[in-house]
């Protein structure tokens, strides 16, 4: 029997208890404990791996393992924050709140474990619709503009992804092998797939999840549902919703390639990269909103595992390994700002000053997390994109190699400014007037995301290295 239906069911039916439940103060436990059971499944599904069956609509193969790793990780983390930070936010109801973080870990799930190219739209549009109530939590004014900005934006996204979705069928079916969205008929046929459709599918679908990844120019939403959304929801949308959205594109991606279409399909992906990173650089320079500057953060970390996809097979295994880093760090950075945040009342450098004085625990894991994000060793991140950058260099492509390096190091001075004015200094007589003091539930939580990340830049677990060179091969269309 198929683990999928655990994967899909038991975070639905923690759904269902979650809006049964009528106490606001023992409700947020579900989350933990459904992200500790996830986490255990997960475990047992990387161990001991089903058989990939080719007819299969659920099937977790090299590529939704990486997804589902990545998702399980981070949300095991965030459920325990979320259950300290709904403790704290007593006054706010939150039954809303723990049913779509719920949702969310069973949409996630089913991104990972999808076959079939529409069911994994519909996966990734019920993504949508889970999180959008989640940005929406404050209920404030500006909360509900970037709630409708995240599903305006996102729904033209995701229609046009569909639109893509069917273009790709048509290609099958102009070539005569008939209009299936399985993954495993479209890799089969892929050297008979129309080339024109083939083209035009690959666009929409990059447009398409492209903008649920917050790729410039489709990014305009990310500023502000990350801005307003509470951090622990800007860690998930980061880290989670990001790499769901990219795993769409690696579908897209993997067959362009099995059709000989590489060059076409790289030319894109590495324009899009480089134009996200550039414009995230941009955008970065001076930023006085810490919560913006880690949307803009993200904006450039889409770009650079684009960029990484674009370079081809020598920079796969650095690509496939960023998604990781990227989810790990971006809950380090979103959680400890979160808890930055709460202790200043601000979330602007005009009021937020000497956090290592009034939070040091969060202060400290900010400050790490940004050395981690800039690509600054020993941490992750920096393993990931050398590999990145040897890849361009490896295949010859000198000028992406520079400009990759050129935009680090706006983005590393950029993002230093800001944060250095947010961790140094001294704190505020309002600030040191607040109430929040750093707990355990806010702060080991992100404590240990930080040591995953410090753990793949110091030692890469020949596990992890062994699930990404499975899923590099698989892309390749190496058995």
């Amino acid at each position: 029997m198929s683990m999928a239906p655990l994967f899909l069911i038991f975070p639905a039916v923690a759904a269902v208890l979650a809006a049964l439940i009528p106490s606001n103060r023992w409700r947020p436990w579900l989350l933990p404990v459904a992200g500790t059971l996830h986490a255990a499944l997960t475990g047992v599904a990387l161990v001991r791996p089903e058989p990939l069956s080719p007819t299969a609509w659920l099937a977790l193969d090299p590529l939704g393992k990486v997804i589902l790793l990545v998702v399980s990780l981070l949300f095991l983390c965030c459920s325990y924050y979320a259950a300290g930070y709904l403790r704290s936010r007593s006054e706010q109801p939150n039954r809303v709140f723990c049913i779509c973080l719920l949702f969310f870990l069973s949409t996630a799930s089913l991104v990972a474990w999808s076959r079939h190219l529409g069911l994994l739209w519909v996966a990734v549009e019920g993504l949508t619709l889970v999180t959008a109530p989640l940005i929406f939590f404050n209920h404030t004014q500006q909360s509900i503009e970037a709630t409708w900005k995240y599903m305006v934006v996102g729904s033209v996204g995701i229609a046009l992804a569909l639109l893509g979705t069917f273009f790709l069928a048509y290609s099958a079916q102009h070539a005569g092998h008939g209009a299936s969205l399985m993954v495993s008929d479209l890799l089969q046929h892929a050297p008979a797939l129309s080339k024109p459709w083939l083209h035009a599918a690959f666009v929409l679908l990059l447009v398409g999840y492209g903008t649920k990844m917050g790729l410039a120019p489709m990014h305009t939403w990310k500023p502000d549902a990350y801005g307003e959304a509470p951090c622990v929801v800007g860690a998930l949308l980061s880290g989670g919703v990001t790499s769901c959205a990219f795993l769409a594109l690696l579908r897209a991606y993997h067959i362009s390639v099995a059709a000989g279409e590489v060059a076409y399909v790289c030319r894109l992906l590495l324009f899009m990269g480089l134009l996200s990173m550039a414009t995230a650089s941009l955008f970065m320079v001076g930023q006085r909103d810490m919560k913006r500057m880690l949307a803009y953060s993200s904006v450039e970390h889409m770009g650079i595992l684009v960029l990484g996809l674009g370079l081809g097979a020598p920079a796969l295994f650095g690509t496939l390994l960023h998604v990781v880093n990227n989810g790990l760090t971006k809950g380090v950075l979103f959680l400890s700002a979160g808890n930055i945040h709460r202790a200043y009342h601000s979330k602007s450098t005009e009021q937020v000053s000497g956090a290592m004085q009034r939070v040091p625990l969060s202060g400290t894991l900010f400050f790490l997390g940004f050395l981690a994000i800039t690509g600054s060793p020993p941490f992750g991140p920096f393993i990931s994109e050398f590999l990145i950058l040897n890849g361009a260099f490896r295949s010859g492509r000198m000028v992406v190699g520079a400009l990759f390096l050129v935009l680090l190091l706006i983005v590393f001075i950029g993002m230093g400014a800001t944060v250095l004015k947010i961790v140094q200094g001294r704190p505020s007589i309002a600030a040191r007037k607040t109430s929040y003091r750093d707990t355990v539930l806010s702060g080991a939580p992100i404590l240990a995301l930080l040591v995953l990340v410090l753990l793949i830049g110091v030692i890469l677990p020949a596990p992890l290295a062994a699930l990404i060179n499975d899923a590099v091969r698989y892309l390749e269309g190496q058995p």
